[in-house]
């Protein structure tokens, strides 16, 4: 078999300092205009920010479900929130750390699709991932704050992961460490599930190169002989080993509140249904939502993932995990994600597997970029961005055409008369409001036996039935409309005296639970609720209320392990090797240059 290369001269890469302007260009005008807050989650991340803001080292929060741990979720991202509002405020802060986010990730696609192609190729993908469908639905749409803020520290990661293990760097060691310390703050979901889908091709990839230095080219003026020395076994077991133990009883140790509450108060309650999870060939409106939208322009580029992934050696560790990937984030479409996940397929939801996939698939995306820019030059350019453009506008005019709430309202009112005359003594409930609750939640003080933090939650009504917020309970049928209820007739054990509702649905229920209006609020679009002789809240005296110990993890753990891999990150390595590769291609897939510029 012979190899050709082209003698023209090759363009070089796109400079970060570009993509990062592209990100900003694109990106900083929509978060100025305070679009993410129209999202499903982004409330609730400055409700969690909100809390951490005025009791840093009290992770008990007594404003949702009668009282709940935030040590149930990962810190990091909504601690950063809160010191960022201190100079900016809550709203502004949320798209700032978002944006920093956004900017990380584009440095870690590039930096991990460096693993796999050349830095041209890389360059495209870091690009493109400015234009990320699932990126901007993350962003803009569902809110996921802590998913976007997690994936990019282990993006960041992996170079490093792939530096220790194959040649036994120990600065990658500490500093690919740190950040996979710090990405665990972040996100658990992440930590447990996505973690895997990124390390385990890196660690294959390092086999695949350890068998010879023949897979690749390398370029000859930059060589090290001793760090491409044929690896051992033994070392590369050795390696990952101690990064695993080391990494585990760091994330152990950072997240040891996040552990206590889950092995002591697992979650056990009914599971919840999710869309993500639906049959998108029986719901095409939910493939819409889930699969189109997010993956964009990625569905044309799919057969060449597959062809080039399976052809190529190097590339297949990176197929397998983008096409695992790929199948969990098709939700019940096939049987691959029940089989894998197992139960907690009932409690993840799916998209978050499809961002995964997503940033696995970029590394193709810049390699396809490449090859039809260098035969179709211009007119690649051109149909390139459009498709890129087509994706972004996609996902972000989505999040306007089908927002998480379909009514745009205010809650500052609801929120001014919970503040006076003492009616903040009791506990209330809303109805109609959707994620407008988490606002609420911050504008006042009065607690509320609701929230969205499903997970977080503890009483019976609300775990022995398979409905998530009661303020939408009409939507998860039977199963919501029960949990209401249970809510609404056991008022006096949680001091509950408030319901507001915006939807005349849930009147008569209200009434025949013994309920009375007392009021009217927003030109009479809000009615509130009360019921007689409900005794004044109280603190509730449970048993998952962290002990102070670990209230001063929480509040210095999480958000140092971050200034920690800041700062080892920051520290210049001692010795820079670049190492220019080249994919080597089957002749078949050279049809594609440019005739008349080959050599043999």
């Amino acid at each position: 078999m012979q190899r050709t290369e082209s003698v023209a001269p090759t363009p070089g890469p796109i400079p970060l300092s570009m993509i990062f302007l592209a990100a900003l260009v694109v990106h900083l005008p929509l978060l100025l205009m305070k679009l993410p807050l129209k999202s499903y989650d982004a409330n609730f991340h400055i409700f969690f920010a909100s809390h951490y803001l005025h009791n840093w080292f009290d992770p008990w929060n007594p404003r949702w479900y009668a009282g709940f741990s935030q040590t149930t979720y990962p810190p990091l991202p909504q601690q950063w929130l809160a010191l960022t509002s201190r100079l900016i405020g809550l709203d502004m802060a949320y798209m700032a750390v978002q944006f920093v986010a956004i900017l990380l990730l584009a440095l870690g696609v590039y930096r991990f699709s460096l693993l796999w192609v050349d830095r041209r190729a890389a360059a495209f993908a870091a690009l493109a991932s400015v234009f990320l469908g699932s990126e901007c639905f993350l962003v803009y749409s569902a809110g996921q704050l802590s998913t976007t803020f997690a994936a990019p520290l282990y993006l960041n990661a992996l170079p490093y992961l792939f530096q220790w293990v194959r040649h036994g760097k120990w600065q990658s060691f500490f500093k690919g460490g740190a950040l996979f310390v710090a990405a665990a703050a972040a996100h658990h979901a992440t930590l447990l599930f996505g973690s895997l889908l990124f390390a385990l091709p890196v660690l294959a990839l390092v086999i695949l190169d350890r068998q010879s230095l023949d897979h690749y080219a390398v370029d000859s003026r930059n060589l090290d002989i001793q760090e491409n020395k044929r690896l051992s076994a033994p070392a590369f077991l050795l390696r990952t080993g101690l990064i695993t133990l080391c990494v585990g009883a760091a994330v152990a140790l950072v997240l040891l509140p996040f552990w206590i509450a889950l092995i002591h108060y697992p979650v056990t309650q009914t599971p919840i249904p999710h869309a993500s999870r639906a049959n998108f060939l029986l719901s095409p409106q939910w493939g819409l939502n889930y699969f189109v939208v997010p993956y964009g322009a990625l569905i044309l580029v799919l057969p060449f993932i597959v062809v080039r992934g399976s052809s190529i050696a190097r590339l297949r560790p990176l197929l397998m995990g983008f096409w695992l990937a790929f199948l969990i984030g098709l939700g019940g479409t096939t049987p691959v994600g029940r089989i894998v996940l197992g139960r907690a397929f009932d409690v993840l939801t799916m998209e978050r597997f499809s961002y995964w996939a997503t940033l696995l698939a970029l590394p193709f995306v810049g390699l396809l970029a490449t090859e039809l820019i260098d035969r179709f030059q211009m007119r690649a350019v051109v149909g390139l961005t459009v498709a890129a453009s087509v994706s972004c506008a996609l996902a972000v005019g989505w999040a306007s055409y089908r927002p998480a709430d379909a009514s745009d309202f205010k809650v500052d009112s609801v929120a001014s008369w919970l503040n006076r005359d003492g009616h903040d003594r009791y506990r209330y409930v809303t109805l109609g409001f959707g994620n407008k609750i988490s606002r609420l939640a911050v504008l006042t003080d009065a607690s509320s036996v609701d929230g969205e933090w499903n997970s977080g939650r503890m009483l019976p009504e609300l775990t022995q039935h398979g409905g998530a917020a009661l303020t939408s309970s009409k939507y998860f049928g039977q199963a919501g409309l029960d949990a209401l209820s249970a809510i609404l007739h056991h008022a006096d054990r949680y001091g509950l005296k408030w319901v507001f509702a915006r939807d005349p649905y849930y009147e008569p229920l209200l009434v025949f639970a013994g309920w009375r209006k007392v009021d009217e609020l927003e030109d009479k679009t809000v009615t509130v609720w009360s019921k007689d002789d409900v005794p004044p809240a109280v603190s509730v005296n449970a048993p998952q209320i962290p002990p102070r110990w670990q209230g001063l993890m929480w509040g210095t753990f999480p958000i140092g392990s971050s200034l920690v891999a800041l700062l080892l990150v920051l520290i210049p390595e001692t010795r820079w090797q670049r190492h220019k590769r080249r994919v080597v291609e089957p002749i078949a897939a050279h049809a594609t240059l440019v005739p008349q510029r080959l050599v043999s």
